[in-house]
């Protein structure tokens, strides 16, 4: 019988037919952005009474997940005990696709099942944990677009840009620059300039300057995001809920005043939700980011920086600092303007920061990393005394 013309008693905690549950969850669940893919993913699963489910919610070890419930979905709370494990990047997050026992599951009153196992992830947007460990953290799943908003109600720092640019490109998802509360710039030439500072910053992204209160961009930026998975990332205040709402369609997410002095709300989403938009696809809120740390991001960094590393590869030396090196490309590209000497120090700056946290747990670069250091500390040493000795010669 082929997959198509095979029927599924969908009441039964043991399916007939193998794979039932994962032919019956097409339609219902297509709108969260289950696809073929996930579906060969979960037939091991299928013929033993489990059913796939997106997580959409996340909050201290028990997860809200939607399910499919005959033509339609319905959202379950489940306890993620039986995959906890030690590693922080392998708990579940918003924007994962588990696989949920419902119907042996149930683990008390208030709580529908269990995740038995999370599907393989196809990207995953991952920060150096608030600590100093070599910990990472996971901030969302499955996503298609990293759309990271700026607010234009402060400063741009376009150190920041780079940051979050970097680990999206790592996290293997698309970033998208929303450059949010443009209605605050009422000069079109200021405005201008932000943009092309910001795309200057993000070579290859597409940045969009949008308003939830005046309504500009954000058409443009819904249909970017329609029939796919976006993550929208942020410092806290870069005005994320607001746009959330608009994206929806709904006041979905809370969101706090902002201030009359500088136009910046508070920090309000304390939990990563995942929304369903009206044009197709979903939307994951996060909430707001002090800080986020770079996170073996080497690839990430060469895609933002590409054109500093282009300048690189015509360096005289292969292993040239863009220090004192004779024929340096680098260096030249800062001194005739071509290059901002802003955009070469940041690119050192992620570059070394993203060295040290993988220096934690890789050996070999600890090593190498100690071996430069003692090099550059007995280079040190050897120009103090050469100064000394041309003292004492004096």
């Amino acid at each position: 019988m082929s997959p198509s013309a095979a029927a599924a008693d969908t009441s039964s905690p043991r399916p007939a037919v193998p794979g039932a549950h994962t032919r019956d969850a097409a339609p219902a669940l297509a709108a969260y952005g289950w696809d073929d893919g996930f579906a060969d993913g979960f037939a091991p699963y299928a013929d033993r009474g489990f059913v796939p489910g997106r997580i959409i919610r996340v909050d201290r070890g028990r997860v809200d997940a939607v399910v499919p419930d005959g033509a339609g979905v319905r959202t379950v709370l489940v306890d993620t005990a039986p995959v906890a494990t030690g590693d922080p990047l392998r708990v579940p997050c918003t924007g994962d696709w588990a696989v949920i026992d419902l119907e042996n599951g149930r683990v008390g009153p208030q709580l529908d099942g269990l995740v038995r196992a999370l599907l393989p992830r196809r990207t995953a947007f991952v920060r150096s944990a608030s600590s100093k460990r070599s910990d990472g953290q996971i901030l969302a799943a499955n996503v298609d677009h990293a759309v990271i908003a700026v607010s234009l109600a402060e400063p741009l720092d376009l150190d920041r840009v780079e940051r979050f640019v970097s680990l999206a490109w790592e996290s293997g998802a698309q970033p998208l620059l929303a450059l949010t509360k443009a209605d605050l710039v009422t000069d079109g030439a200021c405005a201008a300039q932000l943009v092309a500072d910001v795309e200057g910053a993000a070579p290859g992204v597409r940045v969009l300057a949008v308003s939830a209160e005046s309504g500009e961009g954000t058409e443009a930026l819904a249909a970017a995001l329609t029939g796919g998975t976006a993550a929208l990332l942020g410092r806290s205040g870069a005005g994320k809920s607001t746009l959330a709402n608009v994206l929806a369609g709904r006041e979905a997410q809370r969101v706090r005043a902002i201030r009359d002095r500088d136009g910046k709300g508070r920090h309000t989403t304390t939990t990563r939700d995942l929304l369903p938009l009206p044009g197709g696809g979903v939307l994951i809120d996060t909430p707001g980011l002090r800080g986020v740390g770079m996170y073996d991001a080497e690839g990430g960094l060469s895609r933002t920086f590409a054109d500093v590393e282009e300048l690189a590869a015509r360096c005289r030396f292969p292993d040239c600092a863009h220090g004192a090196e004779p024929d340096c490309a680098v260096r030249d590209a800062v001194e005739d303007g071509s290059l901002a000497a802003r955009r070469l120090d940041s690119y050192r700056k992620l570059q070394r920061e993203n060295r040290r946290i993988v220096a934690k747990t890789d050996v070999r670069l600890r090593a190498e990393m100690r071996r430069e250091w003692r090099l550059k500390q007995a280079e040190g040493r050897e120009r103090s005394a050469r100064k000394r000795g041309t003292g004492r010669r004096g």
